[in-house]
């Protein structure tokens, strides 16, 4: 997180050709007192150009692919994976289904566009958009038909006779071939209009159709597709053709999206815009790509175009940000368009010239790869602080009580906010005091519980869910439930909207968990400080039964842990801009996945003792259940689960700045298998085997949001983790067991 928060906000809403552009250049020069916020479906884009290569076997999949997380956090920008509803003009907001409106100073739209017609049999067809996604796609399809079909001929039907759709046609057979090689198939491309290609030289077509043929495709022209049921494609003119297997591939048509943003639109629903790229509603708004309608200089939906607009976008988005005039996007008359063949050849086309040949692909390898390696390079470059607006300001930030956010913030964050209403709570936040009054069932004892952390992303209302279920995952260790909950927050100096905004998303994050876990926000304390923090003291009924202690294993018991290790690992990763998108998927859905259900089973089989895994990682908060038990434990590295990334990221020397201090568990380890005790060690360095290594290395490793560590009576533990893995979002190992102590010997035996 930034030390102050910006005076204006850039928002990227897509991450196609022309606002990926942004993208980049933002990580070569930011704009002072401006934050730069990516929005997008997807952690990785694709770039279209290289999809075909790619189906054809190529490149490999992750050639064509932009790793936003490693991008955005190489730039300094944000990324929020969000799902768009609407836009908030008057409030200048992007509104969510999943998440808090996003403010913007300046907005740039650009999800491009999805095939023409293929929602009208979603169930039926295999949309080739989204990119991101379509191999993935085609394979599972695949893969149901070469069980079904055996010897017999599979029907294969490309919709859309285009350039995407033919060069679709040229390459699929290369993938077929390559991936699923016993398959018999018959390829036929289907078109309405007169010929394929439509506005390309007639020389390519010609090229382009002797291809077709000496490939044994069927091509039928000037037949539209009417129906697509029962892997039957029935055709305008009333005849049907057999199609196992439906790629649709047509013509551009606006995404549902653009629908609901409530901007000007041309009759095919695509924005209406101005040579400069801005919407011709009077809004600080640009669109581009296929998004976007210029009437004075219409243009075909052709990438090369938005590849064209990025410069232009950057140019004026710098303008508007600024008050200047803006500048005018001048398109070319035509462009060299090279088509891949998926056999090592393309088709040259140029000002009515054509080629297909080898040197031809050379040339599309060389253009293309360029592209890609210009948004491939995630080395991080140096972060600028923000300049804090006039109004925040200041020699010197005063402390003590003078550095509390002011109470017009507070307040208006308040109002905004939802907070449940509880039973229990006696004095809240609807008659906020200087303390909460919470009173407890029955008079039973209350449990107390804090904790707190730095921001580790750039998403205010992820961290503040993370946060509370953090915070949460103590009182679900206990077997308590929660009542009422405290916010813990200090925030970055900036403008009050900002520090509003900033504090309101952090609260609702954490609102967002606590109303899941039947708790309450009642009140807390926020200060102005040079990096956002956010925790909670929470505040839970004991119960009617003994809590879980750490302190009950008995020798004989297993250990099960319900979450894999690594959060650590992966977040110092990301720092560097090294965790890839993929892994970043995996970890989110990890750090978001709350305990309370695993510690609800956990109730039903009374188990003797439990604990969260967090801060001090798996070994330290172990080794505090050995010895509050006095026994030890036998675990066995092979069972211990890493979250996807985390060997690799060891190998390469990448550890949480806490590692080191949580190694002071090694006095307690020994190799079972030797008998030695464990030398201090790394990934790099342990005498066991690699991947005995980082296993051995992520013990140390402090986990933000980790799972539950459980002491299971040997003869429950079958029930207990089948009764976790019936939830689909649950898991669990056996990791070790525990042992009677040895005064001679370590706590924790590796074997």
């Amino acid at each position: 997180m930034n030390r102050t928060l910006p005076d204006r906000d850039l928002v990227l809403l897509g991450l196609g050709h022309t606002n990926a552009h942004v993208l980049r250049m933002w990580r070569m020069k930011p704009l002072p007192g401006v934050r730069l916020t990516c929005v997008s479906d997807f952690s990785v884009a694709t770039y279209s150009g290289m999809l075909p290569g790619t189906l054809a076997g190529l490149y490999p999949p992750e050639r064509m692919h932009i790793d936003l997380v490693r991008l955005c956090s190489a730039a300094g920008a944000r990324l929020l994976q969000a799902e768009v509803t609407g836009l908030d003009l008057a409030e200048r907001q992007l509104l969510c289904a999943d998440r808090p409106p996003i403010p913007f100073d300046v907005l740039s739209i650009g999800v491009g566009s999805v095939p023409k017609g293929a929602e009208y049999a979603r169930d039926e067809v295999l949309p080739i958009k989204p990119m991101q996604t379509f191999i993935a796609r085609l394979d599972e399809r695949l893969a149901r038909l070469g069980q079904e079909a055996g010897e017999q001929m599979v029907q294969i039907a490309i919709v859309g006779g285009g350039a995407g759709g033919v060069e679709i046609t040229f390459c699929l057979p290369s993938h077929l071939e390559r991936r699923w090689p016993a398959l018999r198939y018959q390829l036929t491309l289907i078109d309405s209009g007169d010929e394929i290609m439509l506005g390309a030289a007639a020389r390519a077509v010609k090229l382009a159709r002797r291809e077709l043929a000496a490939r044994g495709v069927q091509l039928l022209l000037k037949q539209s597709v009417a129906k697509v049921a029962d892997r039957q494609i029935a055709l305008d003119d009333g005849s049907t053709r057999p199609a196992d297997l439906t790629i649709w591939a047509t013509g551009a048509q606006p995404p549902p999206l653009l629908a609901v943003l409530g901007l000007p639109a041309d009759e095919r629903g695509f924005l209406l815009v101005r040579p400069t790229l801005q919407t011709v509603a009077d809004a600080p708004i640009f669109v581009v790509g296929d998004s976007g309608t210029c009437r004075e200089r219409p243009r075909p939906k052709a990438g090369v175009y938005a590849v064209r607009q990025g410069p232009v976008l950057w140019e004026n988005a710098q303008r508007m940000l600024a008050g200047q005039p803006l500048v005018e996007y001048r398109p070319q008359r035509g462009f060299l368009s090279l088509m891949a063949t998926g056999d090592g050849r393309a088709i040259f086309s140029y000002r009515g010239l054509a080629a297909h040949a080898r040197w031809c692909w050379k040339l599309k390898d060389y253009i293309d790869s360029r592209f890609m390696d210009k948004h491939q390079d995630y080395r991080p470059m140096p972060a600028p602080t923000l300049a804090a607006a006039p109004e925040a300001a200041s020699a010197m930030r005063c402390a003590g009580c003078g550095s509390k956010v002011g109470g017009a913030v507070l307040s208006q964050v308040l109002a905004r906010l939802d907070v449940p209403k509880s039973e229990h709570v006696l004095l809240g936040l609807e008659s906020p005091d200087d303390a909460a009054i919470v009173r407890s069932p029955e008079g039973r004892p209350v449990v107390a519980t804090v904790d707190f952390f730095p921001a580790f992303l750039d998403d205010p209302y992820l961290v503040g869910r993370v946060a509370a279920l953090n915070a949460l995952s103590d009182v679900f260790a206990l077997g308590a439930q929660p009542l009422a909950a405290m916010a813990i927050a200090s925030i970055p100096v900036g403008p009050s909207r900002q520090q509003e905004q900033l504090l309101y998303e952090l609260l609702a994050g954490g609102l967002h968990e606590l109303r899941q876990a039947g708790a309450t926000l009642v009140g807390g304390h926020t200060i102005e400080a040079d990096q956002l923090t956010i925790g909670y003291s929470m505040l839970a009924d004991a119960g009617a039964t003994r809590p879980r202690l750490k302190s009950g294993l008995r020798p004989g018991d297993l250990l099960v842990l319900t979450k894999p290790l690594g959060t650590g690992i992966l977040l110092a990763a990301h720092m560097r801009a090294q965790c890839k998108a993929a892994w970043m998927e995996t970890l989110m859905r990890s750090l978001l996945q709350s305990n309370q259900a695993a510690a609800e089973i956990a109730h039903e089989f009374d188990l003797p003792a439990v604990t969260d895994v967090t801060g001090f990682g798996l070994a330290g908060h172990l080794l505090e259940m050995l010895r509050a038990s006095d026994v030890a434990a036998e675990l066995d590295l092979n069972n211990i689960p890493l979250l996807p990334g985390v060997a690799e990221l060891l190998q390469d020397g990448v550890e949480s700045t806490l590692a080191p201090a949580n190694r002071a568990a090694e006095t307690e380890i020994e190799d079972h298998r030797s008998s030695q005790p464990r030398a201090k060690s790394n990934a790099t360095s342990c005498p066991a085997c690699a991947s005995d290594a980082a296993v051995y290395a992520a013990l140390f490793d402090p986990q933000t949001s980790g799972g539950l560590l459980l002491g299971v009576p040997r003869d429950q533990a079958d029930e207990f983790i089948s009764r976790l893995r019936s939830h689909s979002e649950l898991s669990g190992m056996v990791i070790g067991q525990v042992a009677p102590h040895d005064a001679d010997r370590r706590r924790i035996r590796l074997r």
